[in-house]
């Protein structure tokens, strides 16, 4: 027998051996080199790979890029401006791009500097944005174009920018060619990108506040629309004086505004809305942005305050604008009362907003709470931060009729009965009389009647009701103390 030309009789058992090995390692080597060959034909396209075939024959090295950084609540008009500028050039290539690792950014550095690990090529991805309109509108995640305008070659990349694991913006990258054109033609894209998220066509006259993240950084992450039920003129059931002076404060001065300021006055205005709970200080605010066509209305609540600069920036592109600041005495209580500094902080970033708006920005400020007493004076008793604090008393005896006829709505009430509830309720407030026109007609349910409240109803929801004054329930219910004080002319 022979072995590679060689007689066995001639070899020693080592070189036999050796021989085998050699054999052995030779078949593995071509098994793995397939099983290599299979996985690269498998592996996604690298955007090096796509860069360097598109810019061929400049080097990637040679190659200019620049950014912007855009916020994630701008991201609709972002991508709606980023789309009408890239049209009008020759699209090469359009697709996704995603990185092996989802917390680290994408940028075109990251594409150009090596082969290993680089971002490569994918499906579309898109996310939905609720703009407050019929339907959501679509925003693609993270995509790269390829584009020609000109005779100039370039790249766009539409991607998220990340900071310790988190998104924190939109990064818009350009590269270009080392050239004066690229340059300009850079430029220029971003001049109507700055251009189209400054007008804020998706957000501007409707009612947001911002998405603030849960962790320990409160990072605001995009814009929620808040869908109001609308309220008219006739809903709003207040003493004619605080009526009389929502009108000349709020509607009247949004009408004069651009005279004011052309007479060199200030288009600003800050409102104080104070007065036990349940009076109606919110369904106020919600007439008002009925009223107010045309108003972006920012609604700043409790636990969104330490954003409070961010809802100023928004103001600013927005204006005109309506910033309410709800529980305005948690963020502006009395110095005095202040448990720590980061509190204080807050009340000095909101005075300092305040008081740094242009004279012919038109926004107000509207202020609400329940406390006014514990407001710091430096906020209430400057003209030019609070220049009106308007108050919600109790209803009186007429306001308690008209809040009984509008809440029982399709259900009966004659005229005297009307008059006897609100001869007996004398210091309740408007959420009560809701609460017992909801209780009567369930007693008229069980009896029966489902058209019209009667005399046993009435007194039955009464006594359940008023018998709790003074009590934890009867607080709940704005029945007011047991001796409700008579009301006076505010």
């Amino acid at each position: 027998m022979y072995l590679l030309g060689l007689s066995l009789e001639s070899l020693s058992v080592s070189d036999i051996s050796l021989a085998i090995v050699a054999g052995v390692a030779v078949g593995a080597g071509a098994v793995s080199y397939r099983r290599y060959r299979k996985y690269e034909r498998q592996m996604p396209e690298g955007c090096r790979t796509v860069l360097k075939t598109f810019f061929a024959p400049l080097p990637l090295e040679k190659l200019t890029t620049v950014s912007r950084i855009f916020p994630l609540r701008m991201r609709v008009d972002l991508q709606k401006t980023l789309r009408g500028v890239l049209s009008s050039a020759r699209e090469h290539r359009y697709c996704g791009v995603r990185n092996e690792y989802a917390h680290e950014g994408i940028s075109l550095g990251s594409m150009l500097a090596s082969a290993r690990m680089e971002p490569h090529v994918s499906s579309l991805e898109h996310e939905e944005i609720d703009v407050g309109e019929a339907e959501p509108v679509r925003c693609v995640k993270q995509a790269l174009w390829l584009l020609e305008s000109g005779g100039q070659r370039y790249a766009v990349l539409l991607a998220d920018e990340v900071q310790y694991g988190m998104r924190s913006g939109i990064r818009v990258e350009v590269g270009h060619a080392p050239e004066a054109a690229g340059e300009r033609l850079a430029s220029e894209l971003f001049k109507a990108l700055e251009k189209g998220v400054a007008a804020a066509g998706t957000y501007r006259g409707k009612v947001l506040s911002l998405e603030v993240s849960t962790d320990y950084r409160g990072q605001t992450l995009g814009l929620k629309v808040h869908k109001m039920r609308p309220v008219e003129r006739d809903g709003i059931i207040l003493p004619q004086r605080t009526l009389a002076l929502i009108d000349q404060n709020v509607l009247k001065f949004a009408e004069q505004r651009r005279a004011l300021a052309e007479l060199g006055l200030s288009a600003k205005k800050g409102l104080l809305f104070f007065g036990p709970p349940g009076t109606g200080k919110t369904l106020t605010l919600h007439y008002l942005i009925q009223a107010l066509q045309g108003h972006t209305f920012l609604l700043v609540t409790a636990e969104q305050q330490g954003a409070i600069a961010e809802y100023m920036l928004l103001a600013r592109l927005l204006q005109p604008a309506v910033v309410v600041i709800e529980d305005a005495d948690l963020i502006a209580r009395n110095r005095e009362d202040m448990a720590s500094a980061c509190v204080e902080s807050l009340l000095s970033t909101l005075l300092n907003e305040m008081d740094g708006l242009r004279p012919d920005a038109e926004i107000f400020f509207i202020l609400t709470t329940n406390r006014p007493q514990a407001l710091e004076p430096a906020l209430v008793s400057r003209p030019g931060r609070i220049d009106q604090a308007i108050e919600f008393p109790m209803p009186d005896e007429p306001c308690r009729a008209r809040l009984l006829r509008l809440y029982a709505g399709k259900i009966g009430l004659a005229d005297g009965l009307v008059a006897s509830v609100a001869s007996r309720t004398e210091g309740v407030s408007a959420a009560f009389i809701k609460e017992f026109v909801r209780r009567a007609v369930q007693y008229a349910l069980d009896a029966g009647r489902a058209k019209e409240l009667a005399a046993p109803d009435i007194e039955n929801a009464l006594q359940d009701m008023l018998q709790q004054r003074g009590t934890l329930q009867g607080r709940l219910l704005g029945a007011g103390p047991k001796d409700a004080p008579a009301e006076q002319d505010n």
